[in-house]
């Protein structure tokens, strides 16, 4: 008897804590369960052998709103090829719709709702020992066909196999009892939620995730109201023990991983908990392994802002959920938060200069239209978080936003991901400028390689928005959105943006010196990324002759291997934050073997020739 779990997981250096905790929770059958994960970039016919090789008697599916399509196409083809397996899905995609989707996928046998541990275990029982039947199973949804076939002709005594005193065998891989409706429903009970100390350590192997994501959770529930999550469900916010959760993190420690990605909805909601915890990592730092937290910057208060300004630079970053700066917005999707404490704390937060912090934000929200979206976009923009990232509302299946979105006319997509459309507030066209303008967002702040570059043309716009907007509509104009580019092209379109754009608005007799300046800190930026054997076209003036860098590095300590000199005529960081050039001759020293734990820039040493 062979169940095999199978994650589609966004990218490959994701891992997927569903199977794994399934897995080890039901640890007495582990010779039974095989895990077989992929990424959505594979071929769904790959993904179909694979699955296929293994001739599993049950394939079990973890579902979500990025793996659900190509999910259900591989079920329907495995069906086909193998037409006696069991197929079950689990997961919040496919939780709270259960019965609709089993009516609409005829290949599909069973899906689990809500939390699995248990239920998967009562699950491989009765496919394996036969024990109880599967309507005595609760949180599941399940066709007729999804039971064991019984074949009443074969003398058998099944109390062996723990199942009733009745003469026969059971034959997973036959055909279903022809006396039933293979396609009947049948809905069981919902469980109840278990103790999260009952769920083993989910990662016996460790080193199949050296170049992996390590997720791991220590609560489970969310205590807000946020009208687009699905967490908001579960008000009952369940903490596994901090003993436990500190043993097991010694175990990422001691073996070094590069990160731990915490998936508590919201991790600061108990702070003692949370305290505890990050006590822990600074007292057994071993200056590699980063933890991820996706907290509430509000909940912070004075002692733990000071606490975490001691942590290692780099040794946790945040992701902080602020969706929209519209308190008219924010009543309606029942979120709790105070912008104005939420500003203080990531300020506080950035001054330690130790954190790295996401900030997000969601456009298609209810009483957001264009322009407010603009304006929560130029409050967060304001506290330059390293990551900025614009979403877009996904109406998921079982939240209240899917039965709010009526009312405030939200149109969206049938099939995952579900995502806004249109408002009565925000057209389809407006939500297609706000795309452009994450996509820049994306290319020339997320990617942290034009700091400098953004920072100074920021200063000339009177608002953030309208440059990564008149940005994405030269992108647009001149057709560079449906085309890749390389990294120097990237540098090289912003400078073409800059003269044809940017220069215009600068007084005639200063464009000249504008764009030198400019130049010069394209040149900066890209020198802080990347040691390059050549200087770009755009470079001005003459490289430094190989004797005097050589002397420059040889008098800094630097490994020349690894080192850059360039020479600048701006003083680039104040010309950067005033948006206008400041004269002031120096060299710039690049030590590409000390970056900056956060940004990933190179060391830079300022060598002044005035």
């Amino acid at each position: 008897m062979k169940i095999l779990l199978v994650a589609l997981n966004a990218k490959y250096i994701h891992s997927n804590l569903a199977i794994y905790d399934l897995r080890n929770y039901a640890k007495e059958y582990k010779e039974n369960i095989k895990l077989a994960e992929y990424t959505i970039n594979h071929i769904p016919d790959d993904i179909l052998k694979g699955i296929y090789k293994e001739q599993a008697d049950v394939v079990a599916f973890s579902c979500y709103i990025w793996n659900i399509e190509m999910i259900t196409q591989v079920v329907i083809e495995l069906k086909k090829v193998q037409p006696n397996v069991k197929i079950w899905f689990g997961g919040p995609e496919v939780s709270y719709d259960a019965e609709d989707c089993l009516q609409s996928l005829e290949a599909l046998d069973g899906i689990v709702i809500g939390e699995g541990e248990q239920t998967f275990l009562e699950l491989i029982e009765y496919y394996v020992d036969h024990k109880n039947d599967l309507d005595h199973i609760q949180g599941i949804a399940f066709k007729n066909s999804a039971r064991i076939s019984y074949n009443k002709s074969q003398n058998v005594d099944t109390t062996k196999q723990g199942s009733d005193t009745t003469q026969g065998t059971y034959n997973i891989a036959g055909e279903s009892d022809k006396s039933c409706e293979d396609n009947k429903i049948t809905l069981t009970s919902a469980r109840m939620p278990i103790q999260l100390d009952t769920i083993p350590f989910p990662y016996d192997d460790m080193e199949q995730f050296r170049n992996k994501i390590i997720y791991y959770e220590s609560s489970r529930g969310c205590p807000f109201s946020c009208s687009y999550c699905l967490s908001s469900i579960d008000k009952r916010v369940r903490l596994r023990s901090i003993e436990l959760v500190k043993k097991e993190l010694k175990e990422f420690l001691e073996y070094e991983v590069a990160q731990v990605k915490f998936v508590d909805r919201t991790f600061n909601c108990n702070k003692k908990h949370a305290m505890e915890i990050w006590k822990f990592i600074k007292e057994n730092d071993n200056g590699i392994t980063n933890f991820h937290f996706e907290i509430s910057a509000d909940l912070l208060d004075e002692e733990e802002i000071e606490f975490l300004k001691t942590l290692r630079p780099g040794q946790v970053q945040f992701e902080i959920g602020v969706q929209s700066t519209n308190n008219d917005t924010v009543n309606a999707i029942h979120r709790k938060m105070d912008f104005n404490i939420i500003r203080q704390n990531v300020m506080r937060i950035r001054e330690g200069g130790n954190i790295h912090q996401h900030l997000d934000l969601i456009a298609g929200l209810p009483y957001e239209d264009y322009e407010s979206f603009l304006k929560s976009f130029d409050d967060v923009y304001a506290l330059r978080p390293d990551q900025f990232q614009l979403g877009f509302l996904k109406v998921l299946k079982g939240s209240y936003m899917e039965l709010d979105s009526a009312n405030h006319g939200i149109v969206y997509q049938d099939k995952a991901p579900y995502e806004v459309l249109m408002t009565n507030l925000l057209s389809y066209g407006e939500i297609l400028k706000l795309k452009g303008i994450c996509e820049m967002v994306e290319i020339y702040y997320n990617s942290g390689q034009f700091t400098h570059a953004m920072e100074f043309l920021s200063n000339i716009y009177d608002r953030p928005s309208k440059l990564y907007y008149e940005l994405s509509t030269y992108y647009e104009k001149n057709g560079l959105d449906q085309v890749s580019h390389s990294r120097l092209k990237r540098y090289e379109l912003l400078l073409d943006f800059y003269k044809e754009y940017v220069l215009q608005l600068i007084n005639l007799e200063e464009q000249e010196e504008f764009l030198l300046c400019f130049k010069e800190i394209l040149l900066l930026d890209l020198y802080l990324r990347e040691n390059r054997k050549s200087r770009p076209d755009f470079a001005h003036g003459s490289s430094v002759d190989y004797r005097t860098m050589r002397e420059i590095v040889d008098r800094l300590g630097i490994d020349r291997r690894h080192a850059h000199v360039e020479p600048f005529t701006y003083d680039l960081i104040k010309s950067s934050h005033l948006g206008k050039p400041i004269r002031k001759n120096v060299m710039m020293v690049f030590d590409y073997t000390q970056r900056d734990p956060l940004n990933k820039a190179a060391k830079m040493t300022i060598v002044s020739l005035s």
